[in-house]
């Protein structure tokens, strides 16, 4: 059985730009424009904005907050009521005179602090995409076999594995399932594929990543709130629970979301009801609940960070996604599959690996898996001109078997070592292995070496890590 994972140009229209500073736009424009082929519509005030977006059909919204007016927040509100399936993206200046709950309270999807850098509006560009690509409606322009595996691409036995439980547990259409991975490994896809070969695929899909939303809005995008609620609740407002009414409601990265909210959900799933943040009345729902998450829950119930009654009541059927170094044997099927994605997509000639940078790249331990895999040949796609990959085109750390260093310790002539700077060096290692993991993106960093966010970030400026990521990054094209 073989599928692929989506590409996530086909489901780009046009991406809006909204910004009264027309250097800011052009700038932000730069940078989306040399990493998404779509059309970008730019607009400097709400209006504007509001006949873009009836003019054409729109994916995705950047809107820049002012320093000291909401239009962007308002711009927020009248597109979640025009068309709900546009995802937008909250640049937020460092500072403003906006208060923090009325920023919270927007309805934004994403939020993004200002002044940015390219690859921070990248790497956020691609999580919003994905997340766009989860709220596509579904239509059936005419009938078509479809295995429903959402372009998953497997045939080690490992992923046959994973496809017969996938099948398995789809046909029961009512158990909550707990969907485990590393990053990269593409647990929404398989929660969509379970969907997909349910009895509840004429259903929505609903997904929600407990991770990319604040606390102070996780609750009511997912109850939903009733007018006058709080200040800005000028309307009553779904939730994503009755969003997936019929359907399944996917909840990735369940392990970040808060103690209070976890009991909430716990009813969900006991009582099948709830209630919309500001009322009291109870709501009756019919929905699938699919969690994924790659902390270990285990170890967050021990640690007392997860409700032990709401981790029993996921892990009804537990669902184990294999990383990519488990599964080498998919490597050459994977690179074949995204060299001609990308050299198509780009009108280049297709090329191929040569057996040596193919044994490469399978003793490569992969800590980004799939994602990873596929930004490297992205990388290629670009930079190779040659009619074959070989090991000298590839980024040097695929040259090695492993990520970082050797922890083997080198002593002096006289059979000493200085234990301080050797322990400051692993240290060194494990942040930029962290910050290579995570793409850059500090807060998971943190939360992969078990630091707090502050502390990460004062160890990266007083050793002044900034510079040797950089040159990591170069060197390895992510």
């Amino acid at each position: 059985m073989l599928t692929r994972f989506t590409s996530l140009e086909t489901i780009v229209s046009h991406i809006l730009l909204f910004d009264s500073d027309n250097n800011t736009r052009t700038a932000l424009n730069e940078v989306i424009r040399g990493e998404i082929p779509a059309p970008v519509l730019t607009a400097d005030t709400c209006p504007h904005a509001l006949e873009q977006i009836r003019n054409h059909s729109v994916t995705l919204a950047f809107c820049q907050l002012g320093d000291q007016n909401d239009d962007a927040l308002e711009l927020i509100q009248q597109i979640n009521t025009l068309n709900p399936h546009i995802v937008t993206i909250l640049l937020v200046p460092e500072e403003t005179t906006i208060g923090t709950k009325r920023i919270l309270q927007s309805g934004a999807h994403f939020f993004l602090h200002a002044p940015t850098t390219p690859q921070e509006i990248i790497q956020l560009t691609h999580r919003a995409l994905q997340h766009a690509l989860l709220l596509q409606p579904a239509v059936e322009s005419e009938p078509k076999q479809d295995d429903g595996f959402s372009d998953i691409i497997g045939q080690s036995s490992s992923m046959q594995h994973l496809f017969t439980m996938i099948t398995r547990l789809a046909d029961d259409g009512e158990s909550t399932i707990l969907i485990q991975g590393e990053s990269g490994t593409g647990k929404e896809l398989v929660a969509k594929a379970v969907h997909l070969n349910s009895p509840r695929r004429n259903a929505n899909f609903v997904p929600l990543n407990c991770a990319a939303i604040p606390d102070e809005l996780l609750e009511s995008e997912l109850f939903g709130y009733e007018k006058g609620a709080f200040t800005g609740a000028i309307n009553n407002k779904k939730g994503r629970l009755q969003h997936a009414e019929g359907g399944t409601l996917f909840l990735d990265e369940i392990g970040d979301m808060k103690p209070s909210l976890q009991a909430k959900l716990l009813r969900v799933i006991q009582e099948k009801e709830f209630e919309p943040v500001g009322s009291v009345k109870s709501i009756k729902v019919n929905v699938r609940i699919v969690a994924a998450t790659h902390r270990n829950l285990e170890e967050a119930v021990a640690k007392g960070s997860f409700r032990e009654d709401l981790y029993y009541r996921l892990n009804v059927i537990p669902l184990q996604i294999p990383p990519l170094r488990d599964r080498k044997d998919d490597i050459a099927l994977l690179l074949e599959h995204f060299t001609q994605k990308f050299c198509t997509s780009k009108k280049r000639h297709i090329f191929t690996y040569s057996d040596q940078a193919l044994n490469c790249l399978k003793r490569y331990p992969w800590p980004g898996n799939v994602r990873e895999l596929e930004n490297l040949v992205q990388r290629l796609s670009i930079l190779h001109m040659g009619e074959t990959v070989a090991p000298k085109d590839l980024p040097e750390k695929y040259l090695h078997e492993e990520v970082a260093p050797s922890l083997l310790t080198r002593f002096n002539e006289q059979g000493t070592t200085d234990f301080n700077s050797r322990v400051s060096e692993f240290e060194d290692r494990l942040i930029l292995q962290a910050l290579m993991q995570t793409g850059g993106n500090k807060k998971e960093a943190a939360e992969l070496l078990n630091l707090k966010r502050t502390t990460l970030l004062e160890k990266i400026k007083k050793k002044q890590l900034d510079k040797a990521l950089n040159k990591l990054e170069n060197q390895s094209g992510l």
